[in-house]
């Protein structure tokens, strides 16, 4: 029995979420609000040019820029007479389609010639590029009145020509999106494995630029709409049509007369451009991440995608036992390089007692953090899960869909990251960083204030509300970490991964953080993983040990045993390596099995 998951296997529940995620979205909200009136603006137009052509067009010199409400017209008559209701719907479907075209043609020529030039580079992206670079230096109004003037005021050719010059700002913004995404591993690893050039374009480079391309159409479809109706408004369109612009024109000419005339096209216009501009950026946001993953935790969540998984044997073996609240058997991650897939951990096992502390240590580049990052569902794209099982509370999550994973994992996994300065947002307060988790689980705003504040006393920050309204360069180092560890537990977690912790803090600060964790696990009730290099941190907090080398687990053994007796060569070359006064040797070993035995009156020395 194994496990296939193809990309459209991935893709099918991620197009649901992500429409979704688009109407969650407060200002997609409003956006689809505005968008549906024009929408119905534009159907009643179809519906009067089907049924009725002739309402926009019929005089009555006799009601002459009357008001808003006389006679049965509810925005009143314009200078000739003519109901402004009626024409301003009309005008809805000439200005919609003139924008339709100049997107349509922008995308047309924009899309192709950003991902070819982005994707091949070299001769082609010169080419492309230096006609990208003529056609922005020309002067747009100059070239549309030139256009305008020598082949007439049609629509087609007006917004034909509007769509060839916004064109290049597609085109540049997809080359420089492609450029930066080419060299990636994954790109690599996907020709290796005899994807044609067009699957990879279509299949893996577009969905990484389709974000801010979303974005760029709604910038444009304003713009489009905005110059379409100025140049109506300068008497350069289309006398025979009406639109938005033509009315604006009127309205102004006879300000003198009906001063509110000019207000309807111009609030069509204003509500049009910020439908779109109100979608676009929710689903942007969306799109983001669907492709970057949710949750957890400041600078991670911006790093967070859905790494490739490879066909996985089941294994043969039982679940974990009770008692075992995490289990990791022979976990293999790879990264696809020009040679194949090179394995950054191979077959690590590792186990999480409940209620208990693991550390995870190793050197630098051992694959501590790889490893970590597989249990948060955190690698990068073009990690590959070659193979392993990992039991979450007695659920294999890697089988699991990437919605039901991810679920699973923040709901029981908290993470801890290192700096902790760089995983504060400076743009937000700390207590909209700290409040944020929990109104994302459905916590009240008042309620989750409340919580929070609690929990920054709890961390001992002496003036919680003062650190609320703070944002995090007016906070110190070991605040920020402080404040942190409140936004993991704010959770509830059930497991707490802590990545270097302590690092770059001082060693008054290193303790204290220490104390806090310890406390925090008493309290909460948390199973915690360790990561750290620094032993002295190892002996002070954790239950349990292993010892990860190149990628391997190469010892598991309770901190005790390790400290005291260690069994594999490398573990005694880690020990020996560090200092005396770290107390951390054979000799000098304190853990938290030997702490309880002091309530004896023993202590090991």
């Amino acid at each position: 029995m194994s496990i296939e998951i193809s990309a459209q296997a991935l893709d099918a529940p991620e197009r649901t979420s992500t429409l979704r995620m688009i109407l969650r979205n407060p200002l997609s909200r409003v956006g689809v609000v505005l968008l549906v009136l024009v929408l119905c603006a534009l159907v009643a137009a179809i519906a009067i040019d089907w049924a009725a052509p002739e309402a926009a067009w019929r005089a009555d010199l006799y009601r002459r820029n009357e008001p808003p409400g006389a006679d049965g017209h509810l925005l009143g008559t314009d200078s000739g007479g003519r109901d402004v209701l009626a024409r301003l719907v009309v005008a809805t479907k000439a200005t919609m389609f003139s924008g339709v075209i100049a997107l349509t043609v922008a995308i047309l020529l924009g899309v192709p010639g950003g991902l070819v030039a982005g994707y091949y580079s070299g001769r082609v992206d010169l080419v492309l590029d230096w006609l990208a670079s003529m056609v922005m230096s020309l002067p747009a109004i100059v070239v549309m009145l030139a256009i305008v003037s020598s082949l007439g005021t049609s629509m087609w050719i007006s917004m034909t020509a509007l769509g060839c010059m916004m064109a290049p700002a597609v085109f540049r913004l997809l080359r420089a999106q492609v450029h930066a995404v080419r060299n990636d591993l994954y790109i690599d690893a996907a020709k290796v494995a005899g994807l044609s050039d067009a699957r990879i374009v279509a299949r893996h480079i577009f969905r990484v630029v389709r974000g801010p391309l979303v974005l760029m159409i709604s910038v444009l479809a304003g713009v489009a709409i905005t110059v379409q109706t100025g140049l109506d408004f300068l008497g350069l369109g289309d006398a025979t049509t009406i639109t938005w612009g033509g009315m604006l024109g009127e309205g102004f000419a006879a300000m003198s007369a009906n001063d509110v005339l000019f207000i309807w096209p111009g609030l069509a216009m204003a509500i049009t451009v910020a439908a779109f501009f109100l979608i676009a950026s929710g689903a942007r946001d969306a799109l983001q991440r669907a492709d970057g993953g949710g949750g957890g935790g400041g600078g991670a969540a911006a790093r967070a995608t859905t790494a490739h998984l490879k066909s996985v044997p089941a294994s043969a073996e039982a679940p974990p036992i009770d008692g075992e609240i995490l289990v990791v058997r022979n976990l293999t991650i790879g990264y696809p390089t020009g040679d194949g897939v090179a394995e950054v951990v191979r077959g690590a096992g590792l186990t999480l007692r409940r209620g208990h502390t693991l550390g995870v240590v190793g050197e630098s580049g051992s694959g501590k953090t790889q490893t970590a990052f597989a249990l948060l569902d955190l690698l990068p794209r073009q990690a590959l899960l070659m193979d392993g099982e990992v039991w979450l509370d007695g659920t294999e999550m890697l089988r699991l869909p990437s919605r039901e994973r991810a679920k699973l994992v923040r709901d029981a996994i908290a993470y801890i990251p290192q700096e902790p300065m760089s995983n504060l947002d400076p743009t937000f307060t700390i207590g909209y960083q700290l409040m944020e988790p929990m109104r994302v689980r459905g916590v009240v705003r008042s309620k989750a204030r409340r919580r929070a504040v609690a929990l920054l006393a709890r961390m001992g920050i002496q003036d919680p509300e003062r650190v609320m309204r703070s944002y995090p360069h007016q906070i110190s180092g070991g605040m920020a970490q402080r404040v942190l560890i409140a936004g993991a537990v704010s959770t509830e977690p059930r497991i707490l991964v802590a990545d270097e912790p302590t690092t770059a803090l001082d060693v008054t600060v290193q303790s204290e953080i220490l104390d806090l964790l310890r406390g925090v696990q008493e309290e909460f009730g948390m199973s915690i993983i360790l990561v750290s290099h620094d032993l002295g941190v190892i002996a002070d907090l954790c239950d349990d040990v292993a010892v990860m080398r190149s990628g391997q687990v190469i010892e598991s053994a309770s901190a005790e045993d390790f400290f005291a007796r260690p069994r594999h060569e490398y573990s005694r070359m880690l020990l020996d390596a560090v200092p005396d006064e770290h107390h951390v040797r054979p000799e000098y070993v304190e853990t938290p099995s030997s702490r309880d035995d002091a309530r004896t009156g023993e202590m090991q020395r």
